[in-house]
């Protein structure tokens, strides 16, 4: 099968299309034909090596944990899904997506994909939407309660900004100037072009005192303590990336990474169907441009998802 592949630790511009032998599903494993796949942040962080001593891989490394496409091959004790079935799937750090056969787990974090939705639409779903459900898991206020959204623009973050008014939380949300429009539809009360305003005063200007919760989704470490002061005291901050345990503040820290709880991945895949949840696709490349969309999604600013398509 042909892949995109990482030999060693090297930059994506590195990254090479080889032949690969197909995998083989075995016990509680999916073979699946890819027909799209999503690009994230963690894709380069695994090329590259940036976090290879937390998060190791094995080379050849074929990037990518998006997956959409049709099942080819049941393993030993996979009984949820069949062959030809269409499916969405989270494969966590396993990994490769950008390639024309995956192997996936036959548990929560793949779903049946639901025929109103594209391939691609499919593949810009799991990690997003299941990392911004995690992350509002951890909200402790609900119906009238506020929330600042940094990173908001992205994969995660546009998903979040959605999910979290839902949930009846007023949204503020960073992104830059002509992002308004974008952030707005996804149910924004309010935008900071965090270029332009110091984002924490702008909050408290906006919600006096402070937000109950802050998601940042764009930072880690130190820099943390930067938006946590747009929290209000007693407030908390949420963020996927990992940074202090504690502020100087009274503000609670909260990490949390993707989860696909017993049917989420479902759950929300209903919603987008619908078109209760908008999938928003930046932009689409063929498979053999897998590695320039790599080099892009690194380099650009991002509205929703970069897919690939096969």
């Amino acid at each position: 099968m042909k892949a995109l592949v990482a030999r060693s630790y090297r930059p994506l511009e590195d990254l090479e299309f080889a032949d690969l032998p197909t995998p083989v599903a075995g016990p509680g494993q999916l073979l699946v034909r890819l027909q799209a796949a999503a690009l994230n942040a963690v894709d380069k962080v695994l090329v590259t090596g940036a976090m290879r001593d937390a998060l190791p891989v094995r080379h050849p490394f074929v990037p990518g944990v998006d997956i959409s496409g049709v099942v080819e091959a049941v393993g030993e004790g996979a009984t949820h899904f069949g062959i030809g079935d269409a499916v969405i799937a989270w494969n966590s750090v396993a990994s490769g997506a950008l390639a024309e056969y995956v192997l996936i787990k036959d548990a929560p974090s793949a779903a049946r994909r639901p025929a109103e939705l594209t391939a691609a639409q499919g593949a810009a779903l799991p990690t997003g939407a299941l990392t911004a459900a995690a992350l509002l898991d951890n909200v402790r206020v609900s119906d009238g309660g506020s929330v600042l959204v940094v990173g908001a623009t992205g994969g995660v973050g546009s998903y979040t900004v959605q999910l979290a008014k839902q949930a009846g939380l007023t949204v503020v949300a960073t992104g830059r100037a002509d992002d308004r429009d974008f952030l707005g539809r996804l149910g924004a009360d309010h935008v900071l072009d965090y270029r332009q305003v110091d984002v924490a005063r702008e909050t408290h200007r906006l919600i006096p005192g402070g937000v109950d919760t802050v998601i940042d989704v764009a930072n880690a470490g130190p820099a943390l303590a930067t938006t946590a002061a747009a929290a209000r005291n007693g407030g908390t901050l949420i963020s996927p990336l990992g940074g202090p345990p504690a502020f100087e503040r009274d503000v609670t820290a909260v990490y949390e990474g993707t989860r696909a709880p017993e049917g989420r991945l479902e759950e929300l895949a209903a919603k987008a169907a619908k078109g209760e949840l908008r999938v928003e696709i930046d932009s689409d490349y063929p498979f053999a441009q897998a590695r320039q969309a790599l080099v892009d999604f690194a380099s650009h600013h991002i509205r929703g998802k970069v897919t690939v398509t096969f």
